[in-house]
């Protein structure tokens, strides 16, 4: 237990370097992108990656999901998997380029936006053979080599589309920059990760791994046909002018969770599982992820919803998206309540309770239908965000459920975080009222948020996140 909590923590620390590193990046290049294209080109940027989404959900039949959660593995496992998934590749890849002139007059897609497409599917095939050396390296919960190659992926990519969309090469900037990190990445993973490709099928093997996983891809069919479908039918409906306000409010709210939770939940799904047995321990890693999962988002939520606005009249040619900042306002509070349905969802896949997911994610995927095309019709490119909040309000049920196979408290570990970034808020609306220029007050007020929020954790609730994660280090299993 010491062994798998050490690899534990030093995964999570790796996956947090990483997010932080690649957020700063992200910020750069989007800030550079949003600055330097239009939304239009925005939202075809944004339609042209649900349409390789389609194509990912059919290269894997949950296999990989069940190589992880499976005990134990061996090499025709690892084979069987290998081959399956490939014939799956190859076969959509081809699919893809035959349906580009369908795609294309659909969309009206300009000639970059079907180059990008290309791009994507290349990058798609590159991807997958990466599948295999990243599942052994999640199986043995070394996470931190995961986030190197991701932190050289990532370097490649920001820093090409940012490069290329300074010297004016539009959507092609992302073109070439998705083959660039894509052949980086699957050259990076086998050197450090070395895993010898082979094609063979073992029926044993292949049935043992679709049964787990065959759920838990279904899971992932409804996931796929509630967001990537939706986001093609928001692109048709609402033109990608648009979509491209959408995209960009929804990339920033959900900012925090892509950062943290995302992570978070890499980690908790294969940690869940080994722990299965063990209920206590489980319920103090349910309830840790809660507490520090509040610790981070409801601030950072918080505090965007706070300073947004602000940001886009300080940055050049940024009033271009003032029409998406209530747009923006909508997606945080869907992403704040979604964000606690989501480690649920986890724990009850690694306690095998996959069809229960299942359930939820039918329940869901038919409401974003029902609701999406009613109120877009009521209230245009409102009516998403409206569907969103009211979905992640069920994360309640989510709960509930979960409760049935595992005692854990919920309020006790929210509260702290909520009511310091309440005080929070009101501190730093206070020092927007300080008579500096726009640029100072605003890092003033965000520094004065900042203090309040920690003093409020320390000196209220005896809360000191220094002293948490000391603590998290040094305590035996």
């Amino acid at each position: 237990m010491d062994d798998l909590k050490k690899k534990t923590i030093i995964s999570t620390l790796s996956l947090f370097f990483q997010s932080g590193y690649s957020a700063f990046l992200g910020l750069v290049a989007n800030l550079v992108l949003t600055i330097l294209l239009s939304p239009a080109i925005f939202g075809i940027y944004i339609a042209t990656l649900s349409i390789i989404s389609i194509f990912n959900y059919f290269s894997d039949i949950g296999m990989a999901a069940s190589l992880i959660q499976k005990k134990e593995i061996d090499r025709n496992d690892e084979r069987t998997v290998f081959t399956v998934q490939q014939l799956l590749i190859i076969t959509l890849v081809i699919i893809g380029f035959t349906l580009t002139k369908s795609i294309q007059n659909f969309y009206r897609l300009p000639s970059q936006g079907i180059l990008l497409y290309h791009a994507l599917l290349i990058g798609f095939f590159l991807s997958s053979l990466k599948t295999l050396p990243s599942i052994i390296l999640e199986r043995k919960i070394q996470f931190q080599k995961i986030v190197l190659v991701q932190i050289i992926e990532n370097t490649c990519f920001y820093l090409t589309v940012i490069i290329l969309a300074i010297l004016g090469w539009g959507l092609n900037s992302f073109s070439l920059a998705v083959i660039i990190r894509s052949i980086i990445g699957v050259i990076t993973i086998y050197i450090i990760s070395p895993w010898k490709p082979g094609v063979a099928f073992s029926f044993p093997s292949f049935k043992k791994l679709v049964s787990f996983g065959l759920p838990f891809q279904t899971t992932s069919l409804l996931a796929l046909v509630k967001d990537d479908l939706i986001t093609l039918y928001l692109g048709k409906v609402l033109g990608f002018q648009f979509l491209g306000y959408i995209g960009w409010a929804k990339k920033w709210a959900e900012a925090p969770i892509r950062i943290i939770m995302d992570n978070i939940n890499r980690i908790l799904f294969p940690l869940f599982s080994r722990l299965q047995r063990e209920k206590q321990k489980l319920t103090r890693l349910v309830e840790k992820a809660i507490f520090y999962q509040s610790l981070f988002i409801v601030p950072a939520t918080f505090g965007l919803v706070l300073t947004m606005d602000k940001f886009i009249q300080i940055i050049p040619k940024y009033l271009r998206w003032q029409p998406a900042l209530p747009l923006f306002y909508l997606f945080c509070l869907s992403a704040l309540f979604s964000s606690y349905s989501t480690p649920f969802i986890n724990l009850l896949n690694g306690l095998g309770q996959v069809k229960i997911s299942f359930y939820f994610m039918i329940f869901w995927t038919a409401l974003t239908w029902i609701l999406t095309p009613l109120l877009t019709k009521t209230y245009s490119l409102y009516g998403f965000p409206f569907t969103l909040i009211i979905l992640s309000s069920t994360f309640l049920l989510v709960i509930q459920q979960a409760k049935k196979y595992l005692e854990f408290q919920v309020i006790k570990n929210v509260f702290p975080a909520f009511i310091s970034s309440c005080l929070m808020v009101a501190a730093t609306n206070l020092s927007f009222r300080l008579p500096f220029n726009l640029t100072l007050t605003l890092l003033v007020a965000i520094l004065i948020g900042i203090i309040t929020y920690g003093l409020t954790l320390l000196l209220i609730f005896k809360v000191n996140l220094f002293e948490e994660i000391k603590l998290l280090l040094n305590k035996n299993g």
